[in-house]
């Protein structure tokens, strides 16, 4: 094949060096030879270089179609992605809003928990003040009484009655 071609490349020279300087002087034109030697050379040229060409421009043309197919495929997974991250920050979203909501009102039982167990500690308080308040007096009375007969034991018995004692308890108390 390539020894054909070889062959009607060097016939084509010939061919068109055939020209000579007598046909130039009768002003004669060789168009006819020279739209065959180029016809000629054409197919040649066809022949060389159309299946290289053809197969780079399909090769180039099966390239341009995987990239794009690729880049239409990563399009696409881009697309999911941000579906997805955007449902992700809806139920974040919502967590967030269902996490307040229980917050506060987990806050609100705590803090009613937290003063009715104040108001049970103030009651247990005031009960205690009041009897330490009651044993204080009581205490205060019987150490009174115990001074007051201590005193009046001390004493002469005889020398008080009864209403006498009565006096003196009374202002002990007062």
């Amino acid at each position: 094949m390539k020894l054909l071609s070889f062959l009607i490349m060097i016939s084509v020279s010939a061919f068109a060096s055939s020209i000579g300087q007598a046909d130039m002087d009768i002003g004669a034109t060789d168009i006819v030879q020279r739209l065959v030697n180029f016809l000629i050379f054409a197919g040649i040229v066809y022949y060389l270089l159309a299946e290289p060409l053809k197969e780079y421009f399909n090769g180039r043309s099966q390239g341009i179609a995987d990239e794009l197919e690729k880049v239409q495929q990563k399009v696409l997974e881009n697309k999911e992605a941000k579906k997805m991250a955007e449902q992700k920050i809806k139920d974040a979203e919502k967590f967030a809003s269902e996490l307040m909501e229980s917050s506060k009102k987990e806050n609100k039982l705590i803090s009613e928990k937290i003063m009715q167990q104040c108001e049970v500690d103030l009651k247990i308080m005031q009960k205690q003040h009041e009897s330490l308040m009651a044993l204080e007096q009581r205490t205060m009375v019987r150490d009174n009484v115990e001074q007051i007969v201590g005193n009046i034991l001390g004493k002469d018995s005889d020398l008080l009655d009864q209403n006498e004692i009565a006096k003196i308890i009374m202002k002990k108390v007062a």
